[in-house]
């Protein structure tokens, strides 16, 4: 486990510092969707974990945003080296790097890692363990009731997720204290992990996305429910909480 740590670690760090540095530049764009932008960036980032990641373990596979790499070792890493590009691309400094590993036969989740390069925030969860940040243990919020809460809902990329996400928005808005639309679900899932937010739920999600921010929720006392997503094969709905909030009465 520290040695797969150490090396998310490493790899969270390199590829922290490259986006970091080019945050702010001009940017090559590789696609520009109707609801999503494409990086050549975002593909750099992803090269770098890889090979960084690679370069302790050999044999391990790596399962990405921008493209896998297979490999017949006993993990699978999990990568979205820019999670909250569209953040990015507009000089919104809310943006991270996402990395977990898992088992590839169990597909149980081993190790977790969070950068957000922009404000020096690193956290970090393995199997068993107190999820941290910046070496420091953390914990969901205690806060039990909706008009406390402060939750987070994110909007997916098809008109069908975003009909079903304005309806669920509706919904939660009128008896939460406030909502935030923030654009990076890892760091969603990160603040809720911490006490920052107390929900996030979310449409349309794919798996790296979430996968260390799933880790380290339920690590730090939280709750995290997952579905098979309705409208778009391989995603994911998700509704992650404090476990506290009375939330999935609200889906």
């Amino acid at each position: 486990m520290k040695e797969l740590l150490s090396a998310a670690i490493e790899a969270a760090q390199n590829a922290g510092q490259l986006i970091r540095e080019n945050f702010g530049s001009t940017l090559v764009v590789n696609e520009m969707k109707k609801h999503d932008i494409k990086l050549e960036l975002d593909v750099r980032s992803q090269q770098l974990i890889t090979d960084t990641l690679l370069k302790h373990f050999p044999d391990h596979a790596i399962l990405g945003e921008e493209g896998d790499a297979s490999g017949e070792g006993p993990v699978e890493w999990i990568v979205d080296p820019i999670d909250g590009t569209v953040n990015y691309f507009f000089g919104i400094p809310h943006f991270c790097v996402s990395i977990a590993a898992r088992d590839q036969q169990t597909k149980e989740k081993l190790v977790g890692v969070i950068l957000d390069p922009m404000q020096n925030e690193l956290w970090t969860v393995v199997r068993g363990g107190q999820a941290e940040l910046n070496g420091q243990p953390i914990h969901v919020s205690s806060r039990a009731e909706m008009s406390q809460a402060v939750v987070t809902v994110g909007f997916s990329k098809s008109r069908e997720a975003l009909d079903a996400g304005f309806d669920r928005y509706k919904r939660i808005a009128y008896d939460v204290r406030k909502t935030r639309m923030l654009g990076s679900a890892a760091l969603a899932m990160a603040y809720i992990a911490c006490g920052r937010l107390d929900a996030y739920v979310e449409e349309q999600i794919s798996l790296w996305d979430i996968a260390a921010g799933h880790m380290l929720v339920e690590a730090a006392g939280g709750r995290v429910n997952l579905d098979p997503g309705q409208r778009t094969n391989g995603t994911m709905f998700i509704c992650a909480s404090n476990g506290l909030l009375p939330i999935e009465s609200y889906l």
